[in-house]
């Protein structure tokens, strides 16, 4: 069985630094990235707001959502935020478990 995943974009701020990336635990993912757990990308540059995400029935199809927008021009990606999160509000506490 697949599992649902999650394409996603963490930010240092507003029109900073971005990361994209798929999980299939997004509440779990955001955390890690939030908290500096993992060694990388997101730790190095501070990306610790979740600023977009977007839900698939599978891992597969999330990691392949990823992939296309790290082809993406910069400007496409900032679009895609905005028409979600026009306030880059972290999206973290919408998502997390109480």
């Amino acid at each position: 069985m697949e599992l649902r995943g999650y394409a996603y974009i963490m930010a240092s701020g507003r029109n900073g630094t971005l990361y994209i990336g798929a999980t299939s635990d997004l509440a779990k993912r955001a955390w890690e990235h939030r908290n500096g757990v993992v060694e990388g990308f997101t730790k190095k540059y501070g990306c610790k707001l979740l600023v977009w995400y977007q839900a698939f029935e599978s891992l597969e199809a999330a990691r392949h959502r990823e992939k296309q927008m790290k082809e993406w021009k910069r400007l496409w990606k900032l679009r895609e935020i905005e028409t979600m999160n026009p306030d880059w509000d972290d999206l973290y506490d919408r998502i997390a478990m109480p």
